[in-house]
């Protein structure tokens, strides 16, 4: 770990897991219990005796100091965030059995490449195809999944896949992203909401820089979800995560977020319009592999029909017992693609020669 913000911050024995580059979340609770999350481990459980809530308190006093805020009975959270991790406090009036803390580690790099994604099973060289096609068309994509699946890993990876040249604006609430620090040399803005300065004011801005895909942290408040309505129905393209257990829940998923009293069918049509694209990421541990999991389990493609209907196709669908499913691409979305000269073949997967040798046999 080298992070200068925190660089004179005794984390003492917490810096062994912090040193460890698999393991992505520390949990401290119930008065001395540490769970870690790592990227082939999943999550478990260490012992570690000298881990005790008088450190966490000690770890507490120095974060709040560097942050320049205060944390007791009046004042029970604290967030300390640097540009390599972010650090949740509770303070034992609230946490009744002992302090809590969770460190998630947020590093400036992009864990995931094509080699990696087809070795490892987290996808097939056929679907992680078209959907590198997909970003080079331009299409509007949401990642689902629940939290600790990696949709925020594989928002990185397929944001890496974009032209060079092609201006990139993130807006998070809290850092995680890092594109500016990975892609030093490309046109990209790093900008981060505030008590000052809102989703919806910092889209303005956004509007006026001229980007080419706006990256939006993760989809969890009715502004957010303003915020991408907004941003898909001006023309721009974008890439963000929201929870969800199923892609072809999204839309609805959104609309849920909502606090005003908008049409539900007028807001889901405007969903499917300008979303192309819902992928549902899992994190599992697999008896098969013999490690913890994460995989795409669901593609879905979003379009209006030819009545304005609002429709799902269900591009791929694979269950936990192996067996799958798969649909080529409708026609809206092959002319939308085609639209940023990206053309797909109407049988993309090959499914009418499968069929015809399967018929054959």
């Amino acid at each position: 770990m080298n992070d200068a913000i925190f660089s004179q911050i005794d984390f003492g024995p917490l810096k062994e897991f912090l040193d460890v580059d698999d393991i992505t979340d520390i949990s401290y609770s119930n008065g001395g219990q540490i769970w870690l999350k790592s990227l082939t481990k999943g999550v478990y459980q260490v012992e570690r005796p000298e881990i005790n809530n008088a450190l966490i308190e000690k770890l507490a006093f120095q974060c709040s100091n560097v942050m320049g805020k205060t944390f007791n009975m009046a004042h029970p959270f604290l967030d300390a965030e640097s540009a390599e991790l972010r650090l949740n406090f509770i303070h034992d009036s609230i946490a009744t059995n002992g302090v809590a803390l969770v460190i998630r580690k947020t590093p400036a790099k992009i864990r995931l490449n094509k080699e990696k994604l087809i070795k490892e099973e987290y996808v097939s060289q056929e679907i992680l195809d078209f959907l590198l096609e997909c970003v080079q068309g331009h299409a509007n994509i949401i990642v689902s999944g629940e939290t600790g699946s990696g949709k925020t890993e594989l928002v990185k990876y397929l944001a890496s896949t974009t032209k060079e040249n092609e201006k990139i604006i993130t807006i998070e609430d809290t850092l995680e992203l890092h594109l500016d620090r990975i892609f030093p040399h490309r046109d990209i803005i790093a900008m981060k909401t505030n008590n000052i300065a809102s989703y919806s004011e910092i889209l303005v801005t956004c509007m006026r820089q001229n980007p080419i895909w706006i990256l939006l942290s993760e989809v969890r408040s009715s502004e957010a979800v303003m915020a991408v309505r907004n941003s898909i129905s001006s023309g721009h393209h974008i890439i963000s995560t929201i929870h969800s257990d199923k892609a072809s829940l999204i839309p609805m998923r959104m609309y849920s977020l909502i606090e005003s009293n908008i049409d539900v069918e007028q807001f889901v049509s405007t969903i499917h319009r300008y979303i192309q694209i819902g992928i549902y990421v899992k994190g599992y541990m697999s008896e098969k592999l013999g490690r913890f999991q994460r995989e795409i389990m669901e593609v879905c493609e979003f379009y209006v029909d030819e009545n304005n209907k609002p429709c799902v196709n269900t591009i791929f669908q694979k269950s936990l017992d192996g067996t799958y499913k798969i649909n080529n691409p409708t026609k809206y979305l092959r002319s939308y693609l085609s639209i940023q000269g990206v053309i797909l073949k109407e049988d993309l997967f090959n499914l009418n020669q499968k069929a015809n040798e399967i018929e054959n046999l």
